[in-house]
């Protein structure tokens, strides 16, 4: 019997469906925010589309993470002008995955074609990974993500108007053997439900909060690790919920804990041979010219590219000084108060942590961003600012390698980026740009607590 991980192409594709005599599979492409958005398709109109393709409302490309559609900012692609047509979509064989959660059913992902290729996230990921090809290179990668586990359900959170929610377990303890032992059962859920659905953990512990872990997800290519990254965080808060628990991946849901990161692991090996290009047995920290080069340009482009890796209003609150996230472009090696973490090894470990994203990021884009910086840098031959020694918060480091406080600025800031449009596409980079716009517009609509309880009265 044919394996999903076995699947590669069309006719192994049609082959598993037949053998499993499914009536329906799943289907799904992911949006903008990095939300997998898909349905149900019937086994005749899915083995048609395997061949020819079939059609996906491009409303997915013009909204945002609350259905609400992108209007009165710079989104030329699909909006009410467009009348919000199909777009022609492909399923992709090699994604193929069994369902967990539902014995028998197939999960397939998906990819815009055509002129919503160029605004579709995945492939705006494939585009940088052949830009590596070019260089004869292959691009490895790997995410780590934090997450908070609470006692709550999706109606409870709302009715307790996401106050005064109850965590998994309580304190602050780091690394804990007693909190993995006492729920061990859900650890071991945890850990299967990822082996089986093939995003498998190398490592899942506790982190300093109450209820939150931190998962590293194994290495492999970098277009399959976003895949992995992607459906581990989408499959992770369905594992939760029909454990009658939530998992949030908001970069910051609380003032009082430190936020939760996105941090991407990356490494170039050369296609020619398969060795390292980041290592050197005889350079100072291992580090090769080449992996000099992609670190340079990674740190060049990050305040340019932060909308892409730091994508939300509430992002922002999490790079602050003192709570293991960056606030300007810095590298280090081994130093986990830097952007970069130049991490020297042998030639299978030797490879630079990126260490801006935050767990709320599209894992597609933030891949996109880091990497294409990186070769930005190797095709320029850029060279980076001085190592780091010590606290880089305490510090004093260059302008240009302020991070933007805002997302607003950042959004203003990549849609200036002339190394962006070159590495992204000028339509992908005023598509993205405006829908980060829109975030930051929809937020300034609102009034927060903290506005009130210092105005209401005083002023």
């Amino acid at each position: 019997m044919l394996d999903p991980r076995q699947v590669k192409t069309v006719a192994d594709a049609r082959q598993i469906v037949e053998h499993r005599g499914l009536h329906h599979i799943k289907v799904g492409l992911f949006d903008n925010d990095g939300i997998l958005r898909g349905k149900y398709m019937s086994r005749d109109k899915f083995l048609s589309s395997l061949e020819k393709g079939f059609a996906f409302c491009d409303v997915v490309l013009g909204w945002d993470s609350n259905d609400q559609l992108y209007e009165n900012v710079d989104v030329n692609y699909t909006g009410w002008h467009t009348g919000y047509p199909d777009a022609p979509v492909r399923i992709l064989p090699q994604t193929c995955r069994d369902l967990t959660f539902e014995p028998g059913m197939l999960l397939f992902l998906c990819e815009f074609d055509d002129k919503a290729a160029e605004i579709c996230p995945r492939n705006l990921l494939a585009r940088i990974l052949q830009r590596a090809q070019g260089l004869g290179l292959e691009a490895r990668a790997a995410f780590e993500y934090e997450f908070f586990l609470f006692n709550e359900t999706p109606h409870s959170v709302r009715a307790k108007g996401y106050r005064n929610l109850e965590p998994l377990t309580p304190g602050f303890f780091g690394y804990s053997m007693l909190r993995n032992t006492v729920h061990a059962e859900l650890y071991h859920d945890l850990l299967q439900t990822c082996e089986q659905m093939d995003f498998p953990l190398e490592g899942l512990h506790t982190e300093t909060g109450p209820g939150v872990l931190e998962a590293a997800i194994s290495v492999t290519s970098a277009g399959e690790a976003a895949d992995r990254a992607a459906l581990f965080k989408t499959f992770t808060k369905v594992w939760a919920q029909r454990h009658e628990m939530m998992a949030t991946f908001m970069a910051k849901w609380c003032n009082d804990y430190p936020g939760q990161s996105g941090h991407i692991h990356m490494s170039l090996n050369h296609l020619d041979d398969g060795r390292s290009a980041f290592f050197d047995a005889d350079a100072d920290m291992n580090m090769s010219p080449m992996q000099r080069h992609f670190v340079a340009g990674q740190q060049a482009l990050m305040p340019e590219l932060s909308a892409m890796l730091a994508q939300t209003v509430n992002a922002y609150s999490r790079l602050v000084p003192g709570f293991w996230a960056p606030t300007d472009a810095t590298w280090g090696n081994e130093n986990r108060t830097t952007a970069l973490r130049v991490i020297s090894g042998s030639e299978k470990s030797q490879r630079v942590e990126f260490r801006l994203g935050s767990a709320d990021a599209n894992p597609y884009i933030a891949l996109a961003a880091a990497l294409g910086a990186g070769l930005y840098g190797i095709e320029n031959k850029l060279e980076p600012e001085p190592m780091v020694r010590g606290n880089a918060y305490e510090q004093r480091h260059a302008e240009q390698l302020a991070l933007p406080q805002s997302l607003g600025q950042a959004a203003g800031i990549l849609r200036r980026s002339a190394a962006a449009e070159q590495l992204f596409g000028r339509a992908f980079v005023d598509h993205y740009a405006a829908s980060r716009e829109w975030e930051e517009r929809e937020f300034r609509k609102h009034i927060t607590d903290w506005e009130l309880q210092r105005y209401f009265e005083i002023i």
